[in-house]
């Protein structure tokens, strides 16, 4: 039986001002607070709500039936509870019907995971604990920044406990192979790869309204028709876009919802269900092992990395970036890890880039790839100058390595003890539980003596009484005597 897997990202970038070279040492503060509540204010209206609504509608007219996924960055929800928290509401209202899964993913939406395994694990546990917080589950299955994947990132994926990864199915990696199947990680068999259906997922997110696509218009029975026609054999198809492509990529007055309502009712009538990542994970078997050893990602036609760091100017940015990513860890400070989130957002890399797209820029404020490097490095050079002032640079590396060991292993101690903690609290209740037991049983044997001591003392009078009867005629003989 064939399963669509539905999946959407929520993420919103944050906008940067204008920050010029003079600025450096006297402004500390880089982000264009007005330009931020105003897109997402708008992103909310035109998209995340109306989409929302509809996704409710199809899991109440469809219960157990339709599911679907989200992932939720960490900076666009800080941004959420700020200027457009009835996106959170929503979300939790859908998370009660029990259809509804929350991906694990970086929590600034950044490229860690290309450059410091430390960095990428912590941002990921951050933002695990705040899906937990809002949704009260931990995420089993990781879905990384732009769906970028490498063996050895699905291998630190596997150490960090996931049991699955949500990746791209990108032509020049399958080869002959189809993106129906389940697969697994080459260096960690027990992490399983869903792969993104590009064509079926582009259509809906980037064609739909294209008047001169050749698809066009696509209803959804001609869609499900495409799914129902795949070999029997290929089961999961995976359908993976942002939130914002219903609205905003594809406008509401192209019909765009009113065509993602009626594919539940036509896949029911061709015996097509949906299933959730971590329902596939759990219930469908590998095929066998995915080789990547380049990193691939969704973006763009080479679906590599080139986008964020294709050119000199890029890979400067970035280099220069996480040669301080130890150091912000050790420094620990509050506001230098707030700026550091942001900074890392994959969008200030996207903005520098000069390759051709068929997807259109949003450089924001900058007029050219050379305006958003500029900006982005003044700014990058004010805030590694306050990194340095919590954490000198005249600190060697191996008294470095030394602090990140000790940090390490006082994180894993926490972590040990924060176990033994919670099994000696699971202990208590058990016999606390099994106290109460007790002295419930003990209350049911005492009340039947309770009954019985008042029957005693009635039996005990009535001797008494006789008694006191015999004694009274002695009482009387005595005058009789005299």
């Amino acid at each position: 039986m064939k399963t669509i897997c539905l999946y959407f990202e929520i993420h919103q970038n944050i906008q940067l001002k204008r920050y010029r070279f003079f600025d450096i040492g006297t402004d500390h503060y880089y982000y264009d607070d007005y330009e931020d509540e105003r897109l997402i204010t708008d992103v909310a209206n035109r998209s995340y709500m109306p989409a929302l609504e509809a996704l409710g509608e199809m899991l109440k007219e469809h219960p157990g039936f339709f599911k679907v996924a989200f992932s939720l960055s960490g900076v666009g929800m800080e941004q959420l509870e700020i200027h457009a928290p009835q996106v959170l509401d929503k979300l939790q209202e859908l998370n009660q019907t029990g259809c509804v899964e929350f991906l694990a993913e970086p929590y600034s939406h950044g490229l860690a995971s290309l450059a410091n395994e430390e960095s990428f694990a912590k941002e990921v546990k951050r933002q695990c604990q705040k899906m937990k917080e809002y949704f009260g589950k931990e995420p089993q299955v990781l879905r990384n920044s732009s769906l970028i994947y490498s063996d050895e990132i699905g291998a630190q994926a596997a150490q960090m406990g996931f049991k699955g990864m949500l990746t791209e199915g990108a032509r020049h990696v399958l080869g002959w192979k189809s993106p129906h199947y389940v697969y697994n990680c080459a260096l960690a068999p027990n992490l399983k790869l869903l792969l993104r259906d590009v064509n079926l997922s582009d259509d809906i997110s980037l064609r739909f309204s294209n008047v001169y696509w050749e698809g066009y218009p696509l209803f959804a029975d001609n869609y499900v028709d495409r799914i129902a026609n795949f070999p029997g054999e290929e089961h999961v198809v995976n359908i993976f876009m942002e939130l914002s492509a219903l609205g905003v990529a594809q406008p509401l007055s192209s019909n765009i919802l009113d065509f993602l309502k009626a594919l539940p009712e036509c896949a029911k009538q061709r015996g097509i269900s949906f299933s959730t990542p971590s329902e596939i994970c759990e219930t469908m078997a590998s095929v066998g092992a995915l080789d990547v050893p380049d990193t691939l990602s969704w973006t763009d036609e080479e679906r590599d990395v080139s986008s964020w760091l294709g050119n000199p100017m890029q890979r400067e940015a970035f280099n220069k970036l996480y040669s301080v990513a130890d150091r912000v860890r050790i420094a620990d400070d509050p506001r230098i890890n707030q700026d550091w989130d942001y900074l890392q957002a994959s969008n200030n890399f996207r903005q520098m880039t000069t390759k051709p797209s068929q997807v259109g820029i949003d450089r924001g404020i900058y007029a050219s790839p050379f305006d958003a490097f500029t900006n982005y490095m003044n700014i990058l050079g004010d805030f590694i100058a306050r990194v340095n002032s919590l954490y000198p640079e005249s600190v060697d590396n191996d008294e470095l390595a030394s602090l990140l060991t000790t940090i390490k292993n006082q994180d894993e101690e926490i972590e040990m003890k924060n176990k033994e903690i919670i099994r000696l609290q699971t202990k208590i209740e058990k016999i606390e539980a099994a106290e109460e037991k007790l002295r419930a049983k003990l209350e049911k044997t005492k009340a039947p003596k309770a009954e019985a001591a008042p029957k005693a003392a009635k039996t005990a009078k009535k001797p008494a009484a006789k008694k006191a009867k015999a004694a009274e005629p002695k009482a009387e003989a005595e005058p009789k005597a005299e």
